[in-house]
């Protein structure tokens, strides 16, 4: 019925049909405990409501058990890289396990849709970033009183983003391997901005903590030949290391470097950010800094869950360390050069 007119099969539709109260329909259907309604009842209502199609209503399930069973992940505008479809995969597979189905929603800062807190109900809103004080009022008066990042201590992953120690690492990694004057290579994405100066920053104050020049910043993706010049530009003002925003910065001035004859690592060493898979097959493979993006998006689902059912936290905290992965872009004695 509902196939061939549009309209939602209801409970009542299913008792109408088979001749039932709306009650027994509805304890079957619900699978409501303590009824006694016989084995060959709830077999003809499950396979009448099959049979027409019925789909339960998830808001009414909802209203009446309280939970909606859904975690709303609140993501900033973004490019869906490496590191943050990882997380969000791995958290969307641990809430799936525990019942739970996890909706992401992208906030757009010139955007007008409304925002999904105020149309599904959400047990538990995440930010991946935190939230402004309006967002958090406004969630409030939705109703919706369970929000990481809100006002809990330790709500939140624990630098997901690496932003404390992968840039250190980076600087750190390439001065261990001789080089004094270092470049940094970013990317022009407005999106991206905020996460390009805090790691540079980092970058800039780790280099002046080890009494290093500042870094020599490049961006290597505004225009076609972006990443030649950077390279040209870093070897014209005597940079022998690169330490670029993430890994897509590097493969560009890996490509630029070695596509201008030049050799890496001999001539220019480049280590990039995130250890997204193609850096172990890009030629020559790329040092990169490694993070466990599986690891937080599992403790980002930890933590919802803590928040809608009380379900403590998993022994042992999220592990966010950064690890340097060496590979031929910086490695001594290593070179690559286009033929």
């Amino acid at each position: 019925m509902g196939a061939k007119t549009g309209k939602r099969v209801t409970a009542a539709d299913v008792a109408r049909s088979l001749g039932l109260s709306r009650a027994t329909v509805g304890f079957v259907l619900n699978g409501t405990s303590g009824q006694r309604i016989s084995e060959a009842t709830k077999e003809r209502v499950l396979a009448e409501a099959a049979r027409l199609g019925y789909r339960p209503h998830t808001a009414a399930q909802a209203l009446r058990r309280g939970s909606s069973k859904l975690v709303l992940l609140v993501v900033p505008d973004w490019p869906v890289e490496f590191s943050v479809g990882k997380c969000v995969e791995e958290a969307s597979h641990a809430l799936e396990e525990a019942g739970y189905s996890l909706v992401t929603q992208t906030r757009h800062p010139a955007g007008t849709a409304r925002p999904l807190w105020e149309l599904l109900d959400p047990e538990v809103v995440v930010g991946f970033t935190p939230f402004t004080p309006d967002e958090l009022t406004a969630m409030r008066g939705c109703g919706v009183t369970r929000i990481i990042p809100g006002s809990m201590a330790g709500s939140a992953p624990p630098d997901p983003l690496g932003l404390q120690d992968g840039p250190r690492l980076q600087v750190e990694h390439l001065r261990g391997r001789g080089h004094t004057r270092l470049g940094f290579a970013a990317t022009a994405d407005p999106r991206l901005a905020g996460l390009v100066e805090s790691r540079l920053r980092l970058a800039q104050e780790t280099a002046a903590a080890a009494g290093l020049p500042p870094l020599v910043v490049r961006h290597v993706d505004d225009h076609a030949d972006a990443a030649g010049e950077a390279v040209h530009g870093w070897l014209d003002a005597n940079v022998t290391g690169v330490v670029a925003y993430n890994d897509e910065s590097a493969a560009r001035v890996v490509r630029a470097a070695v596509r201008a004859g030049h050799r890496v690592p001999a001539d220019l060493a480049v280590i990039g950010h995130d250890d997204n898979p193609y850096t172990a097959l890009f030629v020559p493979s790329i040092s990169s800094i490694r993070i466990d993006y599986a690891g937080l998006g599992r403790h980002l689902a930890a933590l919802a869950l803590r928040e809608a059912t009380g379900r403590p936290l998993p022994a042992g905290e999220a592990d966010a360390a950064a690890t340097v992965v060496a590979r031929e872009s910086t490695e001594p004695g290593r070179a690559s050069r286009r033929p």
